[in-house]
């Protein structure tokens, strides 16, 4: 049995790879790009993918003719996201950086963070310092998409344990509720024949209020937060969390 030391350990993002980034999620990013009105941005906009991972959104922005930089810490996945973006013939400028330090102060049009790439640090205070970055990397005018899965929807996800398979590997993921909803603890065991993984990731879980006030406290105006990347209310019926902000001028 081997044991990963979670979301700062390049061997979970490689080890977990397949069941995070499956192709299934490429295509959905390439749909998610070709018909949200969240995702519509200025031709030749300039775009930084902040927790870019393998590229699931940073290589088809940039076939889309976007000015696109992606960012991350692991070198694991900013090499996968290399090799896809060479094999797609798309132009990307890659940076590896720790997300509540990078610094390019005014340098994009869109700052984007996606997929639950948000609440990952230890110190809450890291949390609002990440936003903060963001905020400071765009130019003014310029906006944030941050999507996530929000408190309220986790409330109605996190119990039973979830169990996926791809092909003949198997994972099982088990959540539990920490600090009165504050934070969120996964165990996810993957079975690969007779090789046994285990990790256990703990991240700041976020109501839309929560998050709100946030943004807002990062210097953010025009907040607006929806339940799925078509627009509709975040409400009984959402998705995900999206928030959508304004870095004014």
């Amino acid at each position: 049995m081997t044991r990963t030391g979670g979301f700062q350990d390049d061997d979970f993002w490689t080890e977990f790879h397949d069941f995070l980034f499956s192709e299934q999620r490429h295509e959905q990013a390439e749909e998610l790009l070709d018909t949200s009105p969240l995702l519509a941005f200025p031709e030749r906009s300039r775009v930084l993918d902040l927790c870019c991972g393998p590229g699931v959104f940073t290589v088809p922005l940039a076939r889309r003719g976007h000015r696109v930089t992606g960012v991350d810490l692991s070198p694991a996945m900013l090499d996968r996201a290399r090799k896809r973006s060479a094999d797609a013939g798309a132009e990307v400028t890659y940076v590896r950086a720790d997300a509540r330090e990078y610094e390019a102060p005014g340098g994009f049009d869109v700052v984007l963070n996606m997929f639950t790439s948000f609440g990952y640090f230890e110190d809450p205070a890291d949390n609002a310092r990440m936003l903060r970055t963001m905020h400071t990397c765009l130019a003014p005018g310029g906006t944030l998409v941050l999507d996530l899965a929000g408190k309220e929807l986790l409330a109605r996800r996190v119990t039973p344990p979830k169990v996926v398979r791809r092909g003949d590997d198997l994972m099982v993921q088990t959540d539990t509720v920490l600090d009165e909803w504050a934070r969120l603890r996964s165990e996810w065991v993957l079975v690969r024949g007779e090789r046994v993984t285990r990790a256990t990731l703990t991240w700041f879980v976020y109501s839309a209020v929560e998050l709100r006030r946030m943004a807002e406290e990062a210097g953010f105006g025009r907040v607006e937060v929806f339940g799925g990347f078509d627009g509709h209310p975040y409400d009984e019926s959402a998705e995900r969390l999206v928030l959508r902000a304004v870095r004014e001028a």
